[in-house]
């Protein structure tokens, strides 16, 4: 079942056209990664799906529902929750505090307090300590748990990796596979190709904003991706086999 369908989506900051006709679909469990490098796109993408931004022109439906006027809070309402790059935590208050601060929606689900400490043990020392005084690794972490706290039927990670040592994101990124492993329906951006690769079940890359590649994480030619990823070749049109 398709849960996301992104049609023909144009954002623009001005006269700077960010994200130029994408359409892609995501279905209900499935795990996408958008990839690109720096300028590709790839956030605002995910701020206009997440209702952070609003596109020019184009479409976004969630659950057969047209949510592109909708802002965030009414899509965070209907289970879509951004984790945004740079965390975007509140410094002064506890660990505890931020993730609470999610549950106001009162979206009903399995994502509570307790199951997030459960999740991230790294945190549980750190539950009563503010936002501020936590290290990179624990602050994403902190970001993760909010958003799952309104217990979200779509997850959008932005740049989960981004300024953290290898061995805080490998400690992350497994935590977050008990997250999809019970399901989770997630759209990822990472920069970390192989990772990337690893993790998602399909691929699909900006250039310019626009995609440029798209298909299953198994069957793509990691030259193939890192040609799309920067430009240095035209990969085959989407539809085509992969």
């Amino acid at each position: 079942m398709t849960l996301l369908n992104v049609e023909e989506l144009d954002c623009r900051y001005g006269l700077l056209q960010a994200v130029r006709g994408v359409s892609f679909e995501v279905a209900q469990g499935e795990i996408v990664a958008l990839i690109g490098a720096n300028g590709a796109g790839k956030t605002t993408l995910l701020r206009a799906i997440a209702g952070g931004h609003r596109p020019h022109a184009g479409k976004v439906t969630f659950d057969g529902e047209d949510v592109t006027r909708l802002p965030a809070h009414r899509r965070v309402a209907r289970g879509i929750a951004l984790v945004p790059e740079g965390r975007r935590l509140f410094p002064t208050l506890t660990v505890e505090e931020n993730l609470r601060v999610a549950a106001a929606g009162n979206r009903r689900g399995r994502w509570n307090v307790k199951a997030v400490l459960d999740t991230f043990p790294l945190l549980q020392a750190r539950r009563t300590m503010p936002a501020a005084t936590l290290s990179g690794g624990e602050q994403q972490a902190v970001a993760i748990g909010r958003a799952l706290m309104s217990n979200p039927r779509l997850l959008l990670l932005d740049e989960v990796s981004l300024g953290l040592a290898p061995v805080v994101v490998d400690a992350v990124y497994k935590s977050l596979a008990n997250v999809i492993s019970e399901g989770a329906t997630v759209v990822l951006v990472e920069q970390d190709l192989t990772r990337a690769l690893r993790v998602a079940g399909r691929v699909i890359c900006l250039l310019e904003g626009r995609v440029v590649l798209e298909g299953e994480a198994q069957s793509l030619d990691r030259d193939r991706v890192v040609g799309a990823y920067f430009g240095l070749r035209s990969p085959s049109a989407r539809g085509e086999p992969r």
